[in-house]
């Protein structure tokens, strides 16, 4: 079988999230959206469900595949329902739901539901994508607490440039934030992963740790918490060809590379359909056989080239590791001008194994 894969360690996923549970002690949504950020949304629950005290999900759809595998856990909805008819699938399934627009708020309260909805009212505070203006905030409130299909409301909202510390921002969303809600009630949530990291003053009473999960910073320089991570996805694949080429010879697609010296090549089985970015650069950290080489050449789709002249014991059959424990996804992500995120969830065709 072809070699590219993407371990995933389930024991360091359960030690980020008890991290993050530790930093304040209050409660944590784990983030398992968009397939558990490519780490596969129903193995990483059920290796959380002992722990988790709620999911977050993207969809409805997202949620049904957890209930049908029996996890039990509530899950919240991060956009909530697209349709009114949905609503009863929320009911059914035991789903929270977050509100974050007016039309939301008519459709549920012309709703006739079998039982009220956990509901987690959204406040823009600066980032601008949804969520309702402070003007509106405190009567909207008001008017989902006072209505039979709401069973509690969570007030929540969502930081733009919590991995920023020194931007100023967070501080600004923070305070209009508690200024809105003051004398509300209710449980509150703000921090994504670098809230939970840098942002202990905001911890609230619901945390929602996201790419933290996965053992990924969501800095661009070093921080002593995350420092503590574990990466839980390894993307390894082997060398499956091997070529010697003299000084001044292309390598590759549009021959970006160009030998300086008597170059080996080696060809890993591993290319942007399988979800490594197309445009890493020449100099792209690679592992193989434990030992740090680099990417020479375009990516192709279904195969990448590395450079082995530094490394004579390496060869056909060598293990290649992309990113994972010796080399951290977020280091590869600065050399595609991208963020681990991204490499995460396009991980694509490469069958994951699971350990721990």
């Amino acid at each position: 079988m072809r070699p590219a894969h993407a371990l995933i360690d389930l024991n360091a996923l359960r030690h980020n999230y008890r991290l993050a549970k530790s930093l304040s002690g209050h409660r944590a949504l784990a983030v398992i959206k968009a397939n558990a950020y490519g780490h596969g949304a129903l193995p990483c629950a059920k290796a959380l469900e002992a722990d988790a005290d709620a999911f977050a999900v993207a969809s409805i759809e997202e949620a049904m595949e957890l209930r049908a595998a029996g996890i039990q856990t509530p899950i919240l909805l991060l956009e909530g329902w697209f349709e009114p008819n949905e609503l009863p699938l929320l009911v059914e399934h035991r789903l929270w739901t977050v509100v974050h627009h007016a039309e939301q708020v008519s459709q549920l309260l012309q709703a006739k539901l079998a039982e009220p909805l956990h509901v987690w009212l959204k406040l823009d505070t600066g980032m601008h994508r949804v969520g309702f203006d402070p003007a509106d905030y405190a009567a909207t409130w008001q008017q989902l607490q006072d209505a039979p299909q709401v069973a509690s409301l969570t007030s929540m909202s969502h930081f733009a440039r919590a991995d920023e510390p020194d931007s100023g921002r967070t501080e600004t969303q923070l305070a209009l934030f508690q200024q809105t809600i003051a004398g509300l009630g209710g449980a509150t949530s703000l921090c994504n992963s670098a809230g939970v990291l840098a942002w202990p003053q905001a911890h609230a009473d619901w945390l929602r740790p996201g790419i933290m999960l996965y053992g990924a910073t969501p800095f661009d320089f070093p921080q002593d918490l995350a420092s503590q991570l574990q990466p839980v996805m390894q993307l390894a694949s082997a060398i499956i060809a091997v070529r010697d080429l003299p000084a001044g010879e292309p390598v590759g697609y549009g021959s970006r590379f160009i030998t300086q010296r008597p170059t080996r090549v080696g060809v890993v089985a591993m290319g942007y359909a399988d979800g490594y970015p197309r445009h890493a650069r020449d100099g792209t950290p690679v592992i193989i056989d434990g030992q740090r080489s680099r990417l020479i050449g375009r990516v192709s789709m279904d195969m990448l080239t590395v450079d082995l002249t530094d490394l004579p014991g390496s060869g056909l059959g060598s293990k290649v590791e992309l990113w994972g424990k010796q080399l951290l996804a977020s280091e590869v992500a600065a050399h595609a001008d991208t963020i681990a995120y991204q490499l995460f969830c396009n991980l694509n065709r490469v069958p994951r194994r699971y350990q721990g």
